[in-house]
């Protein structure tokens, strides 16, 4: 249906690891928010095998609201599989992925709708400040900016994977197959007509943060070599580095022997620190071919991005993969 006709259809997909208890406040905010706008939706939350009580907690919400999805991973797959997996199922005219959190804040899926309603396909949030330490608050805005200067992409400044989609570029992003999946990345790539909307980022309202500094590194890493081809530019520039570097001291070192030969270096430490420059550069090469070979492979191997153990009050459309398990 297109947002220009009749009552549209949202559905908002939440993603949940130790977010328990912040799932009733979270269902109660959402509903609010939709019920003012006037629309049909759903909400699916994805329990992607958090180890808390969040399948007692959605269990229950379910029962109780027919309008809740429940889809429970039989594993932890990451946030987003679990948005993937959600997509999959969700039957709206448009959709919102938040984490389960409450750092995105439901009441601005509103200002995502409006835009939605002039024409934008895609409205995302633009993260202008964030609640949390000046180091983290730097080091996302480094991240962002390095990966829009390295990425083939235009990606947006700032943006998370808190957005609003509409049903053309979901399907989109359900046709794609790969498995390593990084959800801002992809949804810039799919293209379509796309604006942002900014907001302040809060803490979480409950518990600690899962990510650390080391996993943050992994999603930088995973963007990057995701969509960027840069890395591997980068050993050739090293390699021509390393080669001009290399033949200019061959021609020093023998104008050396023959004019100075009393200041020109000479001995083992010399050749020990030759050898170990250059095998510090081809083992920094190394390591990247074998990230790019390591995602080739985990692509090639073609399993499921995740696998869902069973599903309360399923959508009446059916699913995209065979992989789900209703019930």
């Amino acid at each position: 249906m297109s947002p220009a006709q009749g009552q549209p259809k949202i559905s908002a997909i939440i993603a949940c690891y130790r977010d328990a208890p912040a799932v009733p406040i979270m269902h109660q905010r959402l509903s609010a928010v939709f019920q003012q706008l006037g629309v049909d939706y759903e909400i699916l939350f994805v329990n992607d095998c958090s180890p808390d009580n969040a399948r007692e907690v959605l269990a229950e919400l379910a029962a109780r609201d027919p309008r809740v999805v429940v889809i429970n991973h039989a594993r932890n797959f990451g946030s987003q599989s679990a948005f993937t997996s959600g997509m999959r199922l969700a039957t709206g005219d448009a959709v919102v992925l938040l984490d389960g959190d409450l750092q995105d804040p439901p009441e601005l899926i509103a200002e995502f709708y409006a835009k939605w309603r002039e024409g934008y396909q895609v409205v995302y949030g633009v993260r202008v400040k964030r609640e949390a330490t000046l180091f983290l608050q730097t080091a996302y805005k480094l991240f962002y900016r390095a990966f829009r200067r390295l990425s083939y992409l235009s990606v947006p400044l700032d943006a998370g994977d808190f957005s609003l989609m509409d049903r053309r570029v979901v399907e989109a992003l359900n046709s794609l197959p790969e498995n390593n999946r990084f959800m801002r990345g992809l949804r810039a790539w799919v293209g379509f007509r796309q604006t942002g909307v900014p907001y302040v980022r809060p803490e979480r309202m409950f518990g600690r943060t899962t990510n650390s500094f080391f996993k943050n590194l992994g999603w930088a890493r995973k963007a990057i070599f995701s969509f960027s081809y840069a890395p591997l530019d980068f050993i050739t520039w090293i390699a021509l580095f390393t080669v001009g570097c290399s033949s200019l001291g061959i021609v020093l070192q023998i104008l050396g022997r023959i004019f100075y030969p009393q200041l020109t270096p000479s001995g083992f430490t010399t050749l020990i620190v030759m050898i170990l420059f250059i095998g510090g550069i081809q083992l920094l090469c190394l390591s990247i071919i074998g990230s790019y070979l390591a995602h080739i492979y985990d692509e090639v191997k073609r399993r499921p991005s995740y696998i869902v153990e069973s599903v309360l009050n399923p959508p009446s459309r059916p699913p995209v993969d065979g992989n789900e398990k209703q019930g």
